[in-house]
């Protein structure tokens, strides 16, 4: 990775208010390299160096204050990312929040493989990899996570829902808020509440926000 991308990250994570020594900078740094090597084989994340670390690993990281508060506020102890594809968001918000476990979820044995290799490269500890479908998956979590830019499912919540803690709420990465609040509307029969909040992903001139959404009580 190249001195300008790694420019970007520090300027990045600077802007974030992320406190970042150099164990944590060059974790990010190997991490990111790893998934340029992967994508000549499968192409796991559209985006190389500059827009790597701006789309994938600053957007994944930018809701950064909203998470720290939430654990903080409510004492929770596990995230997991449905879907977590090479390890985004999860990946980087567990090297950043080390005293929290972290669970990443994919259905695909490519994906799966890959995460369970970067995770042992980077030497991770609070980070276990699961290879199942959400219907499948018998644990439950604090928090869950997913970016997802695509429309919210009906049949997608109420699987996540079930995954809950009593206290859990799930946390969606989106685009627009308007957008994001147009969609929670189609499946507010399984909400108890939500709130969007406006997410700033420093270098990106793209509206980003992060959906919590908390289910009914069954």
């Amino acid at each position: 990775m190249d001195n300008t991308a790694i420019d970007i990250l520090e300027s990045g994570l600077t802007a974030l208010h992320i406190p970042a020594d150099q164990t944590y900078k060059h974790a990010l740094i190997q991490y990111c390299e790893l998934i340029e090597t992967a994508n000549t084989f499968h192409s796991f994340v559209a985006a190389s160096g500059n827009e790597l670390i701006i789309k994938h690993i600053l957007d994944s990281l930018a809701p950064f204050n909203i998470f720290q508060r939430l654990i903080r506020e409510n004492n929770y102890k596990t995230i997991a990312d449905f879907g977590s594809g090479a390890g985004l968001p999860g990946l980087p918000l567990a090297l950043t929040f080390p005293e929290i476990h972290f669970t990443l979820i994919d259905r695909m044995t490519k994906r799966i493989t890959f995460l369970e290799s970067a995770v042992s490269q980077l030497n991770i500890h609070n980070i276990t990899i699961v290879e199942t479908q959400a219907e499948h998956c018998k644990q439950q979590f604090d928090i869950i996570t997913f970016r997802a830019f695509r429309p919210f499912e009906y049949k997608l919540f109420k699987k996540l829902f079930r995954l809950c803690t009593k206290n859990g709420i799930v946390a969606s990465y989106k685009g627009k808020p308007d957008k994001a609040e147009a969609e929670l509307e189609t499946i507010s029969g399984l909400i108890d509440s939500y709130t969007i909040v406006p997410v700033f992903v420093p270098f990106l001139d793209e509206a980003r926000c992060l959906a919590l959404v908390k289910p009914k009580l069954s």
